[in-house]
């Protein structure tokens, strides 16, 4: 058996949750149950795109949470801060006034990805804001917006593992005309 990739993608996870992805990477079958759970890419390629489905998510389960000023793609997220999406609180004087902005970014990685992967990691960014820390709270909230959040990101984790291990990426340049 070839070696495990070495990711922290599943650390955590238990045996007989990992041990079927390690035999599935391995006999190159992954990719196929991947695309047959998730047959096909969103439609969300740009920043503004990206903002209006954030602030959609937040319209319908955050109402009294701040709107965040600024939502993008990064392209550097991933391989710089090891994370697929940050939140950050930016606060500056303005006159007498303490200003406070909040900005979502989310790895590009996400562009090529099911809807059901972007939905899950915008949950997660858009909880930070009323839960700071990675709590019972926080994933109650997770929960709350998306339902299936631990499966997504379960799902999502081997999705990585698939591409660390080599394997092609699944929806590149695929849109879906509904997912928009």
């Amino acid at each position: 058996m070839p070696p495990k990739p070495s990711t922290n993608y599943l650390a955590g996870y238990p045996e007989h949750l990992t041990a079927p992805v390690w035999q599935l990477i391995d006999a190159g079958r992954l990719g196929n149950i991947l695309l047959g759970k998730y047959p096909q890419a969103h439609a969300v390629r740009t920043d503004k795109a990206l903002y209006d489905y954030v602030q959609d998510l937040r319209g319908r389960y955050l109402r009294n949470v701040p709107q965040p000023s600024r939502v993008a793609f990064d392209g550097k997220l991933q391989a710089i801060r090891q994370a697929l999406g940050t939140h950050t609180r930016i606060a500056r004087v303005q006159g007498g006034k303490l200003k406070s902005k909040r900005e979502i970014h989310i790895a590009s990685v996400f562009r090529d990805m099911p809807e059901e992967f972007l939905r899950m990691i915008v949950v997660h960014e858009l909880a930070h804001f009323k839960e700071a820390d990675h709590d019972k709270a926080f994933y109650q909230l997770c929960r709350h917006m998306a339902p299936d959040y631990a499966q997504l990101e379960f799902d999502l984790r081997v999705y990585l593992c698939h591409l660390e291990a080599g394997g092609r990426p699944l929806w590149a340049g695929e849109v879906s005309e509904h997912n928009v």
